[in-house]
């Protein structure tokens, strides 16, 4: 046993003893990123940042995740990575803090673009979800799995396609978006409700929401988080806001393989196995009630998950 760790040691010791390897481990510690934002953040060519990627991956320093034709590299949370991490200590001084907010800067690039998607074809909205959807019934899906209560939340709520449901399940709703003509749209269609204090629209991301801890009985995520670059944390933010037996209802693409969804719709995943959402949402506390799979015209599937605080 000795023997093997002395092995994995050396293994890592090797893979580290270079500063572009040492940057890339630096920099995984902090983010998820594909090869191309990797390239952009360091400023090196696509085959030199590979080859150091496969060294590191080969000793366990990094763990990969291919999504479709894209492959996500972030530094391994356990093993000799872990020991390396915690021997190496702050990932934000010098060179290293220089890449963090390089990395940082690119993926809120990517936000600001998606963001000015969505504000692009809000007015279309609706005509391009049906195209994707085509005559599933979400709606009474969502009915029977949307508990009562007082106040809900949509989360990245668009324009407002699904208020009406929630308004039937809740005193109150709110729906946050980070597009500001997605939730303009909203308040147009929906102008009665907001007049009467009875819907609120926040502008704000899903990963820092602009809700208190508690404030909500039941929070849906519906087609949403796929869009994000870190949704374990969009998870972990919906979870906050819900009250001690509150429910959230998470609607998802399963898994696909459906590259123009990227270009099409600006998703960042091609959808998530189901284990993947469990994981998620019982690493944020939640205990997991509900799960269903729905099959669409399209060839897609959308996976329903309910969780309980």
């Amino acid at each position: 046993m000795k023997d093997g760790k002395t092995s994995d040691s050396l293994r890592s010791l090797k893979a580290l003893a270079d500063e572009t390897r040492l940057r890339l481990f630096q920099l995984g510690r902090s983010f998820e990123l594909n090869v191309n934002e990797i390239v952009e953040t360091l400023g090196m060519g696509q085959s030199r940042v590979s080859r150091h990627l496969k060294i590191l991956a080969e000793a366990g320093l990094l763990t990969s995740r291919r999504d479709g034709m894209w492959t996500f590299y972030r530094t391994a949370a356990d093993g000799p990575a872990a020991r390396f991490a915690a021997a190496i200590g702050e990932k934000d001084r010098g060179i290293f803090a220089r890449d963090l907010a390089r990395a940082r800067k690119i993926l809120e690039d990517r936000n600001r673009e998606s963001r000015r998607f969505f504000d692009a074809i809000a007015g279309d909205w609706g005509k391009m979800k049906r195209a994707l959807i085509g005559d599933a019934a979400l709606d009474p899906l969502l009915l029977r799995h949307v508990p009562r209560g007082e106040v809900a939340a949509d989360l990245g709520c668009g324009s407002g396609d699904l208020f009406a449901v929630l308004r039937r399940k809740a005193g109150r709703v709110i729906g946050v978006d980070r597009s500001p003509r997605m939730l303009e749209e909203a308040r147009r269609r929906h102008l009665s409700d907001s007049r009467r204090g009875i819907l609120e629209l926040r502008m704000g991301e899903l990963e820092s929401l602009p809700l208190r801890d508690g404030e909500v009985d039941c929070a849906l995520m519906c087609l949403a988080l796929h869009h994000l670059p870190d949704p374990g944390r969009g998870l972990a933010e919906a979870a906050r806001i819900l009250k001690p037996g509150g429910t959230l209802v998470v609607v998802e693409w399963s898994a696909h393989q459906d590259e123009t969804l990227r270009t099409r719709f600006q998703d960042r995943w091609l959808g998530f196995e189901p284990q993947t959402l469990e994981d998620w949402l019982t690493g944020s506390g939640l205990s997991v009630r509900t799960k269903t799979t729905l099959s669409l015209p399209t060839g897609l599937k959308i996976l329903l998950f309910r969780g309980r605080k």
